[in-house]
């Protein structure tokens, strides 16, 4: 039998613009939504958005939107719609009964995604934990079972309607599911334990933004990196010598806006490596044009996971993507960010932030050579107090250049 390619499945994806995002922010959270959809394996054709102070109780956009919504789907025969934010089950279950296919929100859309990318029983563990938690609250009627271990003579209790049966099968499931991660986690500490005191290097940052690239790059490993979001979800530790200097360095998950609460709970072991790491370096892409509140993003993530007042380092990547529009002489309307230059941005952060910073491209190796010399500063900075007796091994000028 021939095996044939499943279709594409064509989507349209709604956000809103409200008090919380204005039309800036709106844009670039569908463009983002439009990436997450296409990592997914879905083609966007349309973004709606509407104009709201706040989301509609029952249908999340106004009913006349929905009516356009509906209109255009039958016409174009997609087969989903996409919300940018969480919709309450509510939503969920008046917004599927009015344009009758498949409605997925943001949420969901990254829970599948993760499903996808899983490759370790770790991540698996973290993200099936995470979909049964999503799924909780959202159960109607409308579905079956997810499997029949609780089923049979004698195991269904006096009048127990479906639903009830469903909720405590998915009960149970989160209940053995959150056992399984006490023993991983167990595993992983173990792990941590013995590699003994060496210095962890974590490198943190926004999902898509270069970090497995430098993690091959420093390590000559294969990371598995690509233009997609959320590429990495295991975190990967490599030992990375530059000059005569060992230290390990990890690769972490990527943080992204709007970050299901659940995901972050069911992947904090995951982050151990970071909560565990003497220097964080903060990767950015500068090439985004929304790389400031990317940053905002990261920032609270850590401080969530309690890893905000570690030693971090930002290390602005992709200067070789970096693009501006030059303002004609004659224009006299106020410059925006995206009439600054790179030296302008350069200038802008080191003037404006305590936070140490370098400006490099890992994909063209550009400045990969000061970025290695200061790790190793800070990294032999770290090794001397921990293992002072070895001094007189980094005291020597470094001659041999990088390794």
């Amino acid at each position: 039998m021939i095996e044939t390619a499943p279709e594409t499945e064509k989507a349209v994806i709604v956000g809103l613009i409200n008090q919380d995002q204005d039309e800036r922010q709106a844009k670039e959270y569908l463009d983002e939504l439009e990436f997450l959809a296409d990592t997914a394996g879905a083609q966007v054709l349309k973004k709606f958005t509407q104009k709201l102070d706040v989301p509609n109780k029952a249908t999340f956009v106004g009913p006349g939107k929905l009516e356009e919504i509906s209109n255009y789907i039958k016409v174009v025969e997609a087969d989903t719609v996409i919300f940018d934010d969480e919709l309450t089950p509510t939503q969920l279950r008046n917004v599927e009964k009015i344009l009758e296919c498949k409605i997925l929100d943001r949420t969901n859309l990254i829970l599948d995604i993760f499903a996808k990318r899983a490759q370790t029983a770790h991540a698996k563990t973290q993200v099936e934990l995470a979909q049964y938690q999503y799924l909780l609250p959202r159960l109607t009627r409308m579905w079956t079972h997810l499997e029949r271990q609780r089923g049979g003579i004698g195991m269904r209790g006096p009048g127990e309607t479906q639903i009830e049966t469903d909720r405590r099968i998915i009960l149970d499931k989160i209940a053995r599911l959150k056992a399984q991660l006490v023993k991983i986690d167990k595993q992983k500490a173990t792990q941590r334990k013995n590699r003994g005191k060496m210095v962890r290097v974590a490198l943190v940052g926004y999902t898509n933004v270069g970090k497995s690239t430098i993690m091959n790059m420093m390590a000559k490993s294969d990371v598995f990196a690509e233009n997609k979001l959320f590429a990495t979800l295991d975190t990967t530790v490599r030992k990375v010598v530059i000059g005569n200097l060992p230290f390990l360095l990890a690769d972490t998950v990527g943080f992204i806006r709007k970050l299901p609460h659940g995901l972050v709970e069911s992947f904090k072991s995951t982050l151990d490596e970071v909560r565990e790491a003497d220097i964080l370096l903060h990767v950015v892409d500068i090439s985004h044009p929304g790389f400031e509140e990317q940053i905002e993003t990261v920032d609270s993530t850590l401080k969530e996971i309690e890893a905000g007042d570690k030693p971090t380092y930002y290390i602005f990547n992709k200067i070789d993507a970096f693009t501006y529009e030059e303002k004609d002489e004659d224009d006299l309307s106020p410059r925006t960010r995206d009439n600054f230059t790179l030296d302008e941005w350069k200038k802008s952060w080191m003037a404006k932030s305590n936070t140490p910073a370098l400006f490099i491209s890992a994909k063209e190796k550009t400045n990969i050579e000061d970025f290695k010399t200061e790790l190793y500063e800070k990294v032999k900075g770290i090794h001397s107090q921990r293992f002072p007796y070895n001094d007189y091994l980094y005291n020597s000028e470094w001659t041999e250049g990088v390794q």
